[in-house]
């Protein structure tokens, strides 16, 4: 037995060797298939790779089309550059460049492992990249010599490239080379370019704070332009300060201080190109995803959501913009904003990103307080929690603290609609609703919707009955807020807004072809009756002036100081936010959002809406109609009772109590007893609960996350804002 066991063992131990061998040799056959296929495609890469000569195809122009394939323009592919050598080049830029983009520059010979690993650690660990792992070296063999695309091969290329540029040339012409090459954004080539365009001077008369700006805008030269957006040029300066004092190149103190410095910027040429801000923001988007070199070069076709013709309507609709005075950067003031979108595909048909030849566009990113074009998201969440557009509420003063909101005239109209409170705007309505639901379910569906700058956290945020009249910390964007009104246009379902439909290279090859993302935000039901009370905003409430004599919703909002206007409106299948307001501090006097706002927006949707069938907002199923009492909101059975109007409301939240007619006699006695005796609420609502006013409103069927978290904060002071 003995002998047969240690056979048997034996023979166990000869098969593991011999299976032991076989994974080994496996193994080792695939080390060496992956080695040779990695070396095939190294050397591959190596073969493919552009000479240091550079082989470089003839430039061509890019074209931008609208939706119906007419060209908007062309962006030429003539470059803004204008060569400098580094001895005219202040220190402080080459310092700040090298501590903004690479700073062991000087001790790497053209790639940097230390670097590399320092950006993956950052990556990995979400703390952000200051530096980038591309070595200056890197970056001028990719601009210089290779393409933007984000493939193995080009990285592999750019390393070899640049260990070749490390051999052939020192250390400052490599330096000088690339602060000559780089794109920074408006279609300025190099630093000296860069100088002229963004200060109006010579490279060497930069000064440290011009500097810093400067070598920030590499990083992403159209969303860091100063000319655009001053607010992230001057955080992304404040970040190459720092990295300047991390470095050595100058003390904390001398960094702080140049933080606090003024930039005076350079006033651009003026500009009688169509549709400019819209061209503006798409060739942003463009240089961001495929390289300013792509867009300029490389003779790309965009074609684009703009409609031609709208776009004309709308530059023809703002010349009834008031003129105050002109500003020292030539700018009319005030300035304004138009934007419209179709939302049923999200596509923006028309954009005015202001007037004049700066590159602010107004229209995406002016935020500004909507003041009551805040409201119906107010009413859409009453409307949601069961509420109906006969809903009655006292109109009477009240007070949260120390804050007392009031109508814009001063005046209490006792018991009202929710119907006749929206078209007439009334405040003290609004903050009532508001607290009565809760502050966070507006929030909430405003958020929903796309108004993306809520603050719903910290110190200083939203979550407070300021917000009911738009008393909001950020603001709002004329492009957020059309699209916000588009989802009630589009029966509940919000879809992202959208600039660019194709692109496609020169020899034909579709990039990017983009499709509407839709989500059902809102039942549709829902959003349907604040829709249909919103057309008598123009029918007979605040918003007259822009009556197109089609159906069509929309609302007015002014703010208590008059720095802004809004009308926002929409038809079946158009939006269109429009704003006015001052780029400083600026008082708009008697404008409201009910004058050359809603002007601004009949003028343009007259125009614009032509192109579309005249046809109602189309009724969703579960919306019945009922004939209710005008005093008191129930239902009306008695032919004699002339106080009456036809109500819609959503299946099962119609009145079924019948309206007592009250004798003029005792009228005033029954309403003071009413007063002091029941809800101010409608009589059909429950009354108040503490948890009605922190619950969060369960999420729609398409989305189960909630936007915000329970438990909001007691309301803040806002100021009393005006229609």
């Amino acid at each position: 037995m003995s002998n047969r066991n240690n056979g048997d063992t034996g023979e166990r131990r000869r098969s593991k060797r011999a299976f032991s061998k076989i994974a080994i040799i496996s193994v080792i056959v695939f080390i060496v298939m992956i080695t040779g296929a990695g070396l095939g495609f190294l050397t591959a890469s190596i073969h493919t790779m552009p000479s240091l000569k550079g082989e470089i195809r003839p430039a061509a122009s890019s074209q931008i089309f609208d939706s119906n394939g007419k060209l908007i323009t062309t962006i030429h592919s003539v470059e803004n550059r204008l060569p400098v050598s580094i001895n005219k080049i202040p220190q402080n830029l080459q310092n700040a460049f090298i501590a903004a983009e690479d700073a062991r520059f000087y001790q790497h010979i053209g790639i940097d492992p230390r670097g590399i690993l320092r950006a993956v650690w950052s990556n990995i660990t979400d703390r952000g990249v200051s530096e980038g792992g591309s070595t200056i070296t890197q970056q001028l063999a990719r601009n210089a010599l290779l393409s933007q695309d984000r493939t193995l091969k080009r990285k592999i290329q750019e390393a070899f490239l640049a260990l070749q540029i490390e051999r052939q040339f020192s250390k400052p012409e490599i330096l000088e080379m690339y602060l000559n090459q780089i794109y920074f954004g408006q279609g300025a080539y190099g630093v000296q370019a860069a100088s002229r365009v963004y200060f109006g001077k010579n490279v060497e008369d930069l000064n440290l704070a011009e500097a810093a700006m400067i070598a920030g805008l590499p990083q992403s030269p159209n969303y860091y332009s100063p000319l655009s957006n001053i607010k992230a040029a001057k955080e992304r300066q404040s970040t190459v300060l720092d990295q300047m004092a991390k470095y050595g190149y100058i003390d904390a103190e001398t960094a702080a201080q140049t933080k606090t410095k003024e930039i005076k910027l350079a006033t651009l040429s003026g500009s009688n190109e169509v549709a400019s801000y819209f061209i503006d923001y798409v060739t942003q988007q463009l240089i961001d995803k495929y390289g300013a070199d792509a867009v300029y070069k490389e003779g790309l076709k965009i074609y684009t959501s703009l409609d031609l013709d709208m776009q004309q309507s709308a530059e023809k609709a703002m010349r009834h913009l008031p003129t105050a005075y002109t500003d020292k950067g030539g700018l009319k003031q005030p300035q304004g904003a138009l934007v419209a979108i179709d939302p049923h595909t999200g596509y923006i048909k028309a954009m005015v990103g202001g007037r004049g030849n700066d590159q602010f566009n107004r229209a995406i990113l002016a935020e500004r307080q909507p003041g009551s074009a805040f409201k119906p998201f107010v009413y859409l969440a009453a409307i949601e929690s069961g509420m109906t557009a006969a809903t009655r509420v006292e109109d009477s003063p009240i007070s949260f603290g120390s804050w007392s909101p009031g109508n814009y005239d001063g005046k209490f109209r006792g018991q009202v609609s929710l119907r006749s409170a929206l078209e007439q705007s009334l405040n003290v309505i609004a903050v009532k609703l508001a607290n009565h639901v809760g502050v966070d379910k507006p929030l909430y569906y405003a958020q929903q919707m796309g108004i993306s700058t809520l603050v719903l956290r910290g110190n200083t945020n939203d979550r407070n009955l300021a917000m009911a009249l738009g008393g909001l910390t950020r603001g709002v964007t004329p492009l957020d807020i059309a699209s916000a009104y588009g989802v009630l246009a589009n029966q509940g379902v919000r879809v992202e807004p959208a600039s660019i439909i194709k692109v496609v290279d020169r020899a034909g090859k579709v990039l990017e072809q983009n499709s509407p993302h839709e989500k059902v935000v809102i039942n549709e039901r829902s959003a349907y009756i604040p829709t249909d009370i919103m057309k008598g905003v123009l029918i007979s409430g605040t918003g007259t002036a822009a009556n197109i004599g089609r159906p069509a919703a929309g609302k007015t909002g002014t703010t208590d100081d008059n720095k802004d206007a809004w009308f926002v409106g929409f038809t079946p299948d158009l939006v269109a936010s429009v704003w006015l307001g001052y780029d400083n501090d600026g008082y708009l006097g008697d404008i409201t959002g009910g004058g050359v706002p809603a002007v601004i927006w009949n003028s343009f949707m007259s125009e614009a809406a032509a192109k579309y069938p005249v046809r109602d907002f189309p009724r969703p199923g579960g919306i019945v109609s009922a004939t209710v009492s005008t005093k008191d909101g129930l239902l009306v059975t008695d032919p004699a009772n002339k106080d009456v109007q036809n109500e819609i409301f959503v299946d099962g939240t119609q009145p079924t109590k019948p309206s007592t007619l009250i004798d003029e006699k005792d009228k005033d006695a029954k309403n003071k007893d009413l007063k002091n005796t029941k809800d101010p609420k409608s009589q059909e609502q429950p009354a108040e609960t503490a948890s009605d006013k922190t619950l969060v409103p369960p999420p729609p069927k398409a989305d189960s996350k909630p936007a915000v978290s329970p438990a909001p904060p007691p309301p803040g002071k806002p100021d009393n804002k005006k229609n």
